[in-house]
């Protein structure tokens, strides 16, 4: 087939989409690998079902391409790989939310971070891993395509091209429904919150100098250090405990949803920031 003579910057879409798919699976192993340690069990981190994270494949494809004609100066890797990572990262963010409504990953929490989609940090390993990609991964990738004959990569790009097109599609139809249901979730979570805050309240309060203490005896809470230690770690409790339970009813929600919908909710716990911000702007 003329298809796969076709070229993109001096390689051929043959080894382009064997690459794209050895890539994705890689990026899949690595985010799920990284969230299920996170988290103390298996997440199945990706959009599909299946073991594929295509913002890894489609990203170190598109580094590659670009970045090809200064491979030999590290330097300019590393800061290409920041720019050229980053920027498909903004606009893979954007992108997403416009069509599903949703936030598949926030960085609000991180320093020096831009619309939670981007950050400095991350910005920066992309461009180490940009140097790795060149310079240890890529080669190794090569070498495992070349492995096999041309008639089987053909036949396992078709095979798993159709497999994944599919499963794109299931995972597609359940993200397209989040939208509608993140506020339910968002509503229950909050009723919660709150109660779980009426009580924490109620702890905290016990824990104070009762009304109209005298000074004589604010003295001598203030001077007893040990006494200090002890409330300070009570209220730390009572704020672990609030955190915890919070957590758990959290993932009790998420257990009464299945398929898709239960994946999504497990593996992108920042689902519902899109609804955050929009129902904080009309607040305002």
């Amino acid at each position: 087939m003329i298809m796969w003579n076709l070229t993109i910057n001096g390689t051929d879409l043959y080894h382009i989409l064997n690459w794209f798919f050895i890539y994705s699976f890689l990026g899949w192993v690595w985010e799920t690998f990284y969230v299920s340690t996170k988290h103390g069990e298996f997440v199945n981190r990706g959009f599909v079902s299946g073991p594929f994270c295509t913002i890894y494949g489609f990203g170190a494809i598109s580094v590659y391409l670009i970045l090809k004609p200064i491979e030999n100066h590290v330097l300019l890797l590393f800061l290409g790989g920041i720019v050229v990572a980053t920027v498909l990262e903004y606009i893979t963010a954007v992108l997403m939310e416009s069509i599903f409504h949703t936030s598949w990953w926030d960085y609000s929490d991180q320093k020096f971070n831009f619309q939670g989609r981007i950050c400095l940090g991350v910005s920066l390993g992309w461009g180490v891993l940009t140097v790795l990609l060149f310079r240890v991964l890529h080669p190794l990738v090569e070498k495992l395509v070349a492995l096999y004959p041309v008639y089987v990569g053909k036949i396992s790009v078709c095979v798993i091209a159709t497999g994944y097109l599919c499963d794109f599609c299931r995972s597609a139809s359940a993200a397209f429904h989040l939208k509608e249901r993140i506020p339910y979730w968002e509503q229950d979570l909050e009723k919660k919150r709150v109660e779980l805050m009426l009580r924490l309240n109620v702890k905290l309060e016990s824990l104070e100098l009762p009304k109209g203490a005298s000074p004589e005896l604010l003295r001598e809470k203030l001077e007893d250090s040990e006494a200090l230690r002890i409330l300070s770690e009570k209220r730390l409790a009572f704020q672990k405990e609030f955190t915890e339970e919070l957590r758990a009813y959290r993932k009790t929600l998420v257990n009464r949803t299945k398929g898709n919908t239960r994946r999504f909710l497990k593996a992108y716990p920042h689902l519902n920031r899109g609804y955050r911000m929009r129902h904080k702007k009309d607040k305002k």
